[in-house]
């Protein structure tokens, strides 16, 4: 997939939005942000997309994190629809801003374009992508997804909590990996130093190669 991923600067773009006019860099501060497309404003599965969004920002804000929604449409149009989804999913406000892209410009810059879903004048409609955006303005995980599929929330959630982890300590999270779940040291931390790292502990699964891996504990 070209275009920027994993570990790359997400550019400093002036972008319109439903709350007015930001800059990303300024939006990304004094945290994380989960920057997501969907292709167009009245196509169900987007809505129900976000509909479901509108729901978390309270688990995301506990975490440090904002969310950021991005359409090809213009303002006006995304507003008119934000009626429809706070409709469909009774209860739920869109607090979150959208960013407008009529020109199909940020989507490429965002490496957010669907190669093969068009409108009916042809032009290159937003992938189903999703970036989260940590520390640096660097994408640290980004989740890509074809129209026909709508996102997990949950997913999204857990992989966050997996990447707060991994910053605050030396570890990484299993398959399948739940927040009160054990972790996995870093194969860089010897036993000395995790014995430091990790006083409360940590198990070593014996393994046919002799080697001394994985380490679990729970942080």
């Amino acid at each position: 997939m070209p275009g920027i991923t994993l570990e790359d600067t997400v550019p400093n773009l002036k972008v319109e939005t439903t709350h007015g006019k930001i800059k990303l860099h300024d939006y990304f501060k004094n945290g994380w942000t989960i920057i997501f497309s969907h292709a167009a404003d009245f196509t169900l599965v987007c809505s129900t997309e976000l509909g479901k969004m509108a729901a978390f920002p309270p688990e995301f804000e506990k975490r440090g994190a904002k969310l950021l929604a991005l359409s090809c449409d213009d303002v006006q149009l995304h507003n008119e629809r934000i009626k429809d989804v706070e409709t469909y999913q009774p209860g739920c406000k869109v607090t979150y801003p959208i960013v407008a892209d009529p020109n199909r410009e940020i989507i490429k810059q965002l490496n957010m374009v669907d190669s093969d879903d068009k409108d009916f004048s042809g032009n290159q409609l937003p992938s189903r992508a999703l970036h989260i955006v940590g520390s640096g303005n660097k994408i640290k995980m980004s989740f890509l997804y074809p129209s026909t599929t709508g996102r997990n929330m949950d997913e999204v959630l857990r992989a966050l909590d997996s990447l707060l982890k991994a910053s605050k300590y030396k570890v990484a999270t299993p398959a399948t990996w739940k927040p009160d779940d054990p972790v996995v040291i870093s194969p860089s931390v010897t036993n000395e130093e995790a014995k430091e790292m990790f006083p409360q502990g940590f198990e070593t699964k014996k393994l046919p190669s002799g080697l001394e891996y994985p380490h679990f504990t729970r942080v």
